[in-house]
């Protein structure tokens, strides 16, 4: 089992380091493989719909996307955490996972999704719904915890002082170590789930 995990947080060491570093700890104990990129100090553009990926399989644009591509296509999960501005995600982990998803053909189907959320008090409900879709419209199912997926603190320190926050984190990493090995098992035993496919409708009439 591997699951890649994503710190969209400028700060190498802020709290989103910090929340994931708490779920490596129930990885590594659950026998899970887990890798972390931080991807929120890179220098990335948002997607320009050039559609180029639709004939190489690969972004226009030749950076940390491209590079975790591969990554995520061999993970069995995808964490993705990010920091709150103004009541969203950051700004470069969102044009990352736009082109990420949208420039990579392989399936996305029943790879597990888990969004981790950090604010000093407030917009963690909103980013941490903006983050989900990216897994619901794949066909990802959703990791869940005992509330929402959400950590307060300004720095790390105060991270740790959320005992609450952290004990959801760890939850979180249980509960996903439990749905990437059931879905392996169940693959095994019954395959995936059926994919419906066909025509793509516009609103225009």
């Amino acid at each position: 089992m591997r699951i890649l995990m994503l710190n969209g947080s400028p700060h190498a060491a802020g709290v989103c380091a910090a929340a994931l570093d708490e779920m490596k700890k129930i990885f590594d104990a659950e026998g899970v493989e887990c890798e972390t990129v931080h991807v929120g100090n890179k220098a990335v553009r948002g997607c320009v719909a050039c559609n180029s990926c639709r004939m190489t399989g690969r972004c226009v644009f030749d950076d940390v996307v491209n590079e975790i591509a591969p990554k995520f296509e061999a993970a069995d999960g995808l964490v993705v955490a990010s920091p709150v501005y103004y009541a969203s995600a950051n700004a470069t982990l969102v044009a990352v996972l736009d082109r990420l998803f949208y420039s990579t053909p392989f399936s996305k189907h029943m790879k597990v999704g888990a969004a981790v959320v950090s604010a000093r008090r407030g917009g963690l409900s909103a980013t941490f719904d903006e983050l989900n879709k990216y897994f619901t419209i794949s066909g990802m199912p959703v990791a869940s915890s005992t509330y929402w997926n959400s950590i307060h603190g300004n720095t790390a320190d105060e991270a740790a002082q959320d005992i609450e926050g952290i004990r959801i984190i760890r939850n979180l990493a249980h509960n996903m170590s439990f749905l990437v090995k059931s879905i392996a098992l169940g693959k095994e035993t019954y395959g995936l789930p059926e994919v419906e496919r066909g025509n793509m409708t516009n609103f225009i009439r």
